[in-house]
């Protein structure tokens, strides 16, 4: 009977490893496009309502599901309560603090990093110029995760299942 019960728990916890593996690659392109959205409208924000950085980050995090949310608040606060750091320094801190709970690679962390240095020490047009940079390269990068998710998230669902019944099987 206790073998039946850890054989119960090792198939439970297979298949949820699985399925929390799949789910990381289904929500990596809706974040993607999240922030491509989020992104223009922070063009928007500064170009045509003049919108301070700050508070144009804190009204886009309102619109964001919560986990990007967590990135742009953290950008906006140093900024907020006058901490003497810069826009950019703000937004890489907040990068490295949030970074962790989204379901975003290395690729778009590096596109946002680079975006950062020309935030909020240039011009409109040329800030307005880089964050259609980073909107471009983003949108290539939400392909590659389409692609992406296509390919692997049904894989780690049945590599989960499977692989905790191989376990299941070697323990009997």
């Amino acid at each position: 009977m206790l073998k039946l019960f850890g054989a119960m728990i090792v198939l439970l916890a297979g298949t949820m490893f699985g399925f929390a593996k799949a789910s990381q690659y289904a929500r990596r392109p809706r974040q993607i496009r999240q922030l491509i959205h989020a992104l223009q409208r922070l063009e928007t924000e500064m170009t045509y309502g003049y919108t301070p950085l700050p508070e144009a980050l804190l009204r886009l995090a309102e619109t964001l599901e919560p986990k990007l949310a967590l990135l742009f608040r953290t950008a906006a606060e140093p900024m907020m309560n006058g901490s003497g750091k810069t826009a950019g320094e703000s937004w890489r801190d907040a990068l490295e603090t949030c970074w962790k709970y989204t379901a975003l690679s290395s690729n778009e962390r590096e596109i946002l990093s680079q975006m950062s240095f020309t935030l909020g020490i240039s011009d409109r047009d040329d800030q307005t110029k880089h964050l259609r940079l980073a909107v471009s390269l983003l949108q290539a990068e939400e392909q590659v995760a389409w692609d992406d998710a296509r390919r692997y998230e049904k894989m780690w669902r049945s590599l989960g299942v499977l692989a905790a019944a191989f376990v299941v099987i070697l323990m009997y």
